[in-house]
């Protein structure tokens, strides 16, 4: 069993691959040693150093004495009724945030925060109701995958990993790349660049920055076809507006032949499904390759939307299928542990007071009393 972490010791899950050769370079050790560390703990699940046997015995010392190996600390985990798994993860600093695994006959989906809480405030989503602490580091995201394996085994084997838990990747932008390196390097988990997937709001010059530094899949949050209602929902798009996000996409799809953006569009009653707004798809997204998933709108406490009826969703589906292009419903998985989309929440020590805004707005609705600050 590994040491206790002691203070100040450098995690060596914040380095992918090439941060971990730097750090060897600088010790005045190889670079390939890199490749060696990667594999003990990626791959044989190994974190004591003395048991490295092909380090030399002065650099298993250094390391022992100077460095650590260490993941946030599953503190609850919770099984669905359909499998779905949810592990709540307590950070260094108190905080905690969700990762969920959803097992199908023919892959096992992990879905991995990036932040404590969110900042961008999307109306329809329960975790940015939370408000916002901090960014996750490198260890404490790719932990999450470590993690979650190790406590899998062989009851379940993560197949992909989709950046769509709390937060928003392309803002702890560093980090998050990082980690998805080590997702697809072939001494760590060696996943296709097809079956990591990150998910944003819209950050766009983020976006034109990840197509220039790392290779992955990329989904889009977009749920609305329409400048007005968009700044509403996805209250980012008032700084980088539909035009500029779509000419991102278009960028992004010409990375490699037959890429496509998936396009997340979650189904509000009343709001975003008529079959106005799905020809308005169709036309936003002409000159992008694209697949849409429609996601039902999964309620939370306090939220002024319902989801769209199955009737109505059925009928948005089709359209988009007739139109050419391949749309797929999400199927809700663990609703009734909260670990569906949306309902991520973790235990944030909210920094941006966002939560007491809502309190006060929602108090100056029903005429109570402010709350105390």
């Amino acid at each position: 069993m590994p040491e206790p972490v002691k203070p100040n010791a450098i995690n060596l899950l914040d380095f992918d691959r090439k941060g971990l050769a730097a750090f060897f370079v600088g010790m005045g050790e190889k670079p390939f040693r890199a490749t060696q560390l990667l594999k003990w703990i990626y791959q044989e699940g190994i974190e004591d150093f003395d048991l490295m046997t092909n380090l030399s015995k002065p650099l298993r010392a250094y390391l022992k004495e100077h460095c650590c190996i260490a993941t946030p600390e599953i503190v609850l985990e919770q099984q669905a009724s359909d499998g779905t798994r949810k592990w709540v993860l307590q950070t260094s600093c108190g905080n905690r945030v969700e990762t969920v695994f959803i097992p199908e006959e023919s892959r096992g989906t992990l879905c991995v925060s990036s932040q404590i809480g969110c900042a961008l405030a999307c109306t329809f989503c329960s975790t940015a109701q939370q408000g916002f602490n901090r960014n996750l580091t490198t260890a404490e995201i790719i932990g999450q995958v470590y993690a979650a394996q190790n406590r899998l085994g062989n009851a379940g084997k993560i197949t992909n990993v989709v950046m769509m838990g709390m937060g928003e990747p392309l803002l702890n932008f560093d980090n998050v790349v990082a980690a998805m390196n080590l997702m697809m390097d072939d001494f760590s988990f060696g996943l296709s660049k097809r079956r990591v997937t990150i998910s944003t709001s819209g950050v766009v010059p983020a976006m034109y920055r990840l197509t220039e530094v790392c290779d992955v899949s990329l989904a889009v949050s977009l749920h609305a076809v329409t400048d007005e209602l968009r700044d509403e929902l996805v209250p980012i798009n008032k700084k980088y507006p539909l035009n500029e996000l779509m000419e991102a996409c278009r960028e992004n799809a010409k990375l490699a032949p037959r890429r496509t953006v998936t396009f997340e569009y979650v189904m509000l009653d009343g709001i975003n499904d008529s079959l106005t707004d799905a020809h308005g798809l169709v036309k936003l997204l002409e000159t992008v390759p694209a697949k849409i998933n429609l996601i039902p709108f999964n309620p939370f406490p306090n939220s002024p939307y319902r989801c769209s009826s199955n009737n109505r969703i059925n009928q948005f589906k089709t359209l988009l299928n007739d139109a050419g292009i391949v749309t797929t419903i999400r199927k809700t998985r663990g609703e009734d542990i909260d670990a569906a989309c949306g309902q991520l929440v973790g235990q944030v020590q909210d920094k941006s007071r966002r939560h007491l805004k809502l309190q006060l707005q929602t108090s100056e609705q029903n005429g109570a009393a402010q709350p105390s600050v």
